[in-house]
């Protein structure tokens, strides 16, 4: 990140209409908190200001993603909309704004500059990279990737590519990062960048073909073939086929099996052999379940997977239809089709789903995450028996 000193305090501002069209993601995550490309929106504004960011969000999120206002310095805080993907021109146009102004493309906020409003408006014409729906995360996640790829590597020199592995492309449009491990694998940059983060693994045989990020510790392994735009987010564990999958982090598809056109939350697993359908044999446009508005809603996409939100599981051979969305904390195990929406805290297979009991889930959430050595803390528990109330 930036070593530039902090002369800015970033206040990213969730609207409701935004957390509710990214749902499952943002049932347990602030809109900041959302990885799109290589890195979170909150760690994208980052590099481009130098600042502390952080979050304004709803009443049931706001003890995980706090907000911190630089009270001693009113006109030094940015407020700035949540679901907005920084480059330069933006952050540009947002340092130029003048205390109390703000910035606005046509009926769409962008940020203000200070605490207090002056009343003045400064329109802002150039293209913005907006996350508005769910399916936004993967169908815009290439161009994310791209701008994501230069900030990170410019300026910086990618560690060498290991001799057994093959390269075809551009060698600048690769970057590997320190401690990453690369052997006998085929990676392709002709069509878009691929990044290996710190520490991340790509196992012998294994196929990428960009736009690609590895976060760091994540793995791709023997055999997995990937196509763009895909991001593993931290600690993803992935083989099988993968095209244009976003997982947010701390999730496994394992093994064998296809995923497309998809969006994971963190701590999801999907078992050996489960495969989720991205396009209906009609070839129509896709319907997607939204949770907020409790209907089926048009995507006006012909390719849409799997929208499943944070701790949900689904059993090895599970076969998911065309644009299922699964909320937080499901299990699913079986034969058969489940339904193209499961709702939250549930178990069970196609033959019926029940409720689960709060305690059962944190049983297993405990175990999962202490595998990757990270603890369930208050606030997580504080967020997740509040969703469980109120589902």
């Amino acid at each position: 990140m930036s070593s530039t000193p902090r002369l800015h305090n970033i206040v990213l501002q969730d609207a409701a209409e935004t957390l509710d069209a990214l749902q499952p993601i943002t049932l347990t995550r602030a809109v900041g908190a959302v990885r799109i490309g290589i890195m979170t929106i909150r760690e994208k504004w980052a590099f481009y200001i130098p600042a502390a960011v952080s979050y304004a969000t709803s009443q049931l999120l706001s003890e995980k993603f706090p907000t911190l206002i630089d009270e001693a310095n009113p006109d030094a805080n940015l407020f700035i909309a949540s679901n907005i993907c920084p480059d330069r021109e933006v952050a540009a146009a947002i340092l130029a704004l003048a205390p109390g102004d703000e910035l606005w493309q046509d009926t769409r906020f962008i940020a203000r500059r200070g605490l207090e409003k002056s009343g003045k408006r400064v329109d802002y014409a150039a293209d913005l990279l907006t996350v508005d729906h769910v399916y936004d995360i993967f169908s815009k996640n290439g161009e994310a990737l791209e701008r994501d790829f230069e900030v990170i590597t410019s300026g910086r020199t990618s560690q060498p590519l290991s001799e057994t592995c093959r390269l075809v492309g551009p060698a600048d449009r690769l970057f590997i990062e320190e401690g990453a491990t690369l052997e006998c694998a085929n990676l392709n940059t002709t069509h878009g960048p691929i990044y290996i983060g710190r520490d991340a693994e790509v196992m012998e045989g294994a196929c990428l073909r960009g736009p690609i990020a590895l976060c760091p510790h994540a793995v791709v392994n023997m055999g997995g073939k990937i196509y763009g735009a895909t991001t593993l987010g931290p600690y993803c564990k992935v083989g099988g086929e993968l095209n244009n999958v976003v997982m947010t982090g701390y999730s496994n598809k394992a093994h064998d099996g296809f995923l497309g056109n998809a969006v994971t939350g963190e701590w999801c697993n999907l078992g050996a052999g489960c495969t989720a359908s991205n396009l209906k044999n009609t070839y129509g446009e896709i319907k997607l379940w939204s949770m907020a508005q409790g209907r089926f809603v048009n995507t006006g996409l012909q390719f849409c997977g799997l929208i499943m939100g944070d701790h949900s599981k689904a059993g090895i051979n599970t076969m998911f239809n065309t644009a299922t969305t699964v909320g937080v904390g499901v299990n699913f195990y079986g034969a058969g089709f489940p339904r193209t929406f499961i709702p939250s805290f549930v178990e069970g297979s196609s033959a019926g789903m029940r409720p689960t009991t709060l305690a059962r889930f944190f049983e297993t959430a405990e175990k999962v995450m202490a595998r990757r050595h990270v603890e369930l803390t208050d606030a997580d528990r504080t967020l997740l028996t509040t969703l469980f109330n109120n589902k």
